[in-house]
């Protein structure tokens, strides 16, 4: 059982340090697409037209996978996206796969345009991330992002917001973003960070307890983690098998997770870095949700709301009874709502 638990934890180490593989010109086939996750810009502006992109089951980027976009059919490019419209009117979009439903804001064009741009204050190494503005290219390639001088991908992007993924020879630590379009350059600070697993030492036997450790690398500061644990039938986390962590900050920033050996096997786990709560994002998201609920649903939701807009410092104990309205709700247009909500607290 040493043996195995170590091996397992070798082979997860290098999964978490190596990139997702998004290759652009990857083939698209049946056995990647059956499940489709779909990119996003999170702030679309109405009447104006944004770029999405559709990732298979093995991260890249697939090409000819066929998208119901609000009352619009647009099918992905060889590059994995796809243009589409948004809506006249601000509120909401929603955009179907196989596999499931996506969410963006739909927000009313601005009248007076930006020379700024923001991005979260820290950002994953392997994951996603959104730059917003106002005087954006919708189309993705009319965004060139830079970090630290190193390309990154454009994956999404709308007039306001933009996702990418950092390029491959991205490093952590302190970082400048720039991003170029056709009209200007626009420029954001940000810190990039790297999360390193690290097994319990010495191997734990099946029963027996240990602490699983993800250390941060590239910022000091203490962060938010959120830690999924994939295979619960061969290590078991002892506080639930998704859990919020905080690390500890300083030179050695690391968060530590009881778990327990169930099994011999191959065990993995995914964490990331969690935004900054953003109430007012939530807000509109479940007063969108609360349209499309039953009654009962809806008077939970009008509670949830109105705590929200007079206490917003309460988005933690909101987030807690928004999961259990996510629990009773099955899966559909409210159930996306209702879950982009919660990512947003």
């Amino acid at each position: 059982m040493r043996l195995a638990v170590y091996l397992a934890a070798s082979l997860l180490a290098m999964e978490l340090a190596a990139p997702p593989r998004l290759d652009a010109q990857a083939p698209s086939t049946p056995l990647t697409t059956w499940s489709v996750t779909v990119v996003l810009p999170p702030r679309i502006v109405a009447g104006r037209p944004a770029t999405l992109a559709a990732l298979g089951v093995d991260g890249r980027l697939a090409s000819g996978v066929k998208l119901q976009v609000g009352d619009q059919q647009v099918t992905t490019d060889r590059t994995g996206r796809a243009l589409f419209s948004a809506p006249a009117s601000a509120g909401y979009i929603l955009a179907k796969a196989s596999g499931g439903s996506f969410a963006a804001l739909v927000d009313a064009p601005q009248d007076d345009p930006s020379a700024a741009i923001s991005v979260a204050p820290v950002i994953s190494l392997h994951d996603q991330f959104s730059i917003c503005g106002t005087s954006l290219s919708p189309d993705a390639d009319g965004n060139l992002v830079k970090i630290n001088g190193q390309m990154s991908l454009v994956l999404a992007a709308s007039p306001e917001c933009i996702v990418a993924l950092p390029g491959p020879k991205v490093e952590p630590g302190p970082a400048t973003i720039t991003v170029t379009t056709d009209s200007a350059q626009f420029t954001a600070k940000t810190s990039v960070v790297a999360l390193a697993f690290e097994a319990p030492n010495p191997a734990i036997q099946p029963g027996k307890k240990g602490d699983l450790a993800v250390r941060a690398q590239g910022s000091q500061e203490r962060l938010r983690l959120m830690v999924d644990n994939e295979t619960p039938g061969v290590l078991r986390f002892l506080r639930g098998e998704r859990q919020e962590v905080v690390t500890s900050g300083g030179d050695d920033n690391t968060a530590l997770i009881k778990v327990q050996a169930a099994a011999s096997g191959t065990f993995s786990f995914h964490a990331r870095v969690m935004g900054t709560p953003d109430p007012r994002v939530a807000l509109r998201y479940l007063q969108a949700a609360q349209l499309l609920a039953p009654k009962d649903t809806q008077r939970e939701i009008l509670k949830l709301i109105d705590r929200l807009d007079r206490h917003p410092r309460d988005s933690q104990q909101v987030a807690l009874q928004l999961d259990q309205i996510r629990a009773a709700t099955i899966e559909g247009d409210l159930r996306t709502l209702l879950d982009a909500a919660r990512a947003e607290l």
